[in-house]
């Protein structure tokens, strides 16, 4: 917005150029994000405490955790609104990239909302139904497959994605396998968010630093030298997605302020559907989905120890009778509060994790 009205008084007065410059924008967009976050973050809070809608901690769970039954939740419309503001603000308004990841970001950040609400307002256990939301999911992601492949947002055919640590290799799909991958990764990646949002500030840490790091690589994309340089796929105006990403960054981070531990606050599934399915966006926008397995390493891992332990548990319970399991508890992180780690300890060690792997993904671009 502020570019669309700040950029055309440069003529008449230099110092509005600016916010021609997508890194001023970007981190005007995170001083932003921190700012919503302070302001309406307790007033937020308190609403959510008068209202008493808390936490219900499942009983099979950790034992630590019974005492964070009723803290509240649905904390992500914090999350949202943090970054909708920002970028609403900073970025390229009639830029195709920002206007469907805000979408996708909307779109499940709603979808998360309803199923909170069924749960901690309707007392519903179960929430919204499991193939109700996955529906919603797949239904997004297959929507967003068709339209990047009906309009092109770039030079670069929709159904290409680099491989990384290649120069010139690429994998180029079928216009039906396309979609349905880009259904995969959107569903995917916001669930894997959604289990990886169980301790105190872990989701919300781990999404600032994949967020900026895809800001970055957004950047570089953005501009026809870097991305000649580096030798990757030039995308004209995929710049602009630095901009959210860094006000996603921004927001989560805010949002952390609330929820370090002790947490004050839970995102819920209004805030871990809709960072998982604006991260996943974004990767299917650059043309780097194989980059977000890396970038989200720990997003996958909490993913695929869910997965295993379910096909593992099943297995040998039809085998033998007694179902075993390969982790004392799924997902990953409670497995190590049952070896005794302390939640501290392990939200930070997985926090390193993020980092070494956004220096893997950074890497990348240089092993070729």
């Amino acid at each position: 917005m502020l570019y669309h009205f700040l950029v055309p008084l440069a003529e008449y007065y230099n110092v509005f150029n600016l916010f021609r410059y997508q890194t001023f924008r970007g981190a005007g967009a995170v001083v932003t994000a921190f700012l919503v976050a302070f302001y309406v973050g307790p007033p937020i809070i308190r609403r959510l405490r008068i209202l008493k809608v808390g936490q219900v901690v499942r009983a099979e769970g950790p034992r630590t955790h019974l005492g964070k039954s009723g803290t509240p939740t649905m904390g992500g419309v914090l999350i949202v609104l943090s970054t909708v503001i920002p970028t609403l603000l900073w970025a390229e308004l009639t830029n195709g990239f920002i206007l469907t990841v805000l979408v996708v970001l909307v779109w499940l950040g709603a979808l998360g909302f309803m199923d909170d609400y069924l749960k901690v307002v309707r007392k519903k256990t179960e929430g919204l139904i499991g193939r109700y939301k996955i529906v919603g999911q797949l239904s997004l992601g297959l929507l967003l497959g068709i339209f990047l492949i009906t309009v092109s947002l770039s030079d670069v055919p929709a159904t290409w994605t680099q491989i990384p640590f290649f120069k010139t290799v690429h994998f180029n799909f079928e216009w039906w396998l396309y979609i349905l991958f880009v259904a995969f990764i959107i569903t995917g990646s916001s669930n894997a968010v959604n289990l990886t949002d169980g301790l105190d500030g872990l989701a919300a840490g781990l999404s600032a630093i994949a967020a900026a790091t895809f800001g970055i690589f957004a950047y570089v994309m953005g501009r026809v030298d870097t991305s000649d340089y580096l030798n990757i796929y030039y995308l004209p105006g995929a710049g602009e997605l630095a901009i959210f990403c860094v006000a996603l960054a921004g927001g989560c981070i805010g949002f952390l302020w609330y929820n370090a531990h002790p947490a004050e606050v839970f995102m819920g599934d209004t805030g871990s559907l809709a960072i998982g399915g604006a991260l996943g966006a974004v990767s299917v926008l650059l043309r780097s989905e194989f980059l977000l397995a890396i970038i989200g390493g720990v997003f996958v891992l909490e993913a695929l120890s869910v997965a295993s332990q379910t096909v593992y548990f099943k297995y040998t319970k039809r085998k033998s009778g007694t179902g075993r399991r390969i982790f004392r508890m799924a997902p990953l992180h409670h497995h190590f509060e049952q070896i005794g780690w302390h939640e501290s300890k392990v939200i930070i060690r997985f926090w390193i994790l993020g980092i070494v792997f956004a220096m893997v993904a950074f890497a990348t671009l240089k092993i070729r």
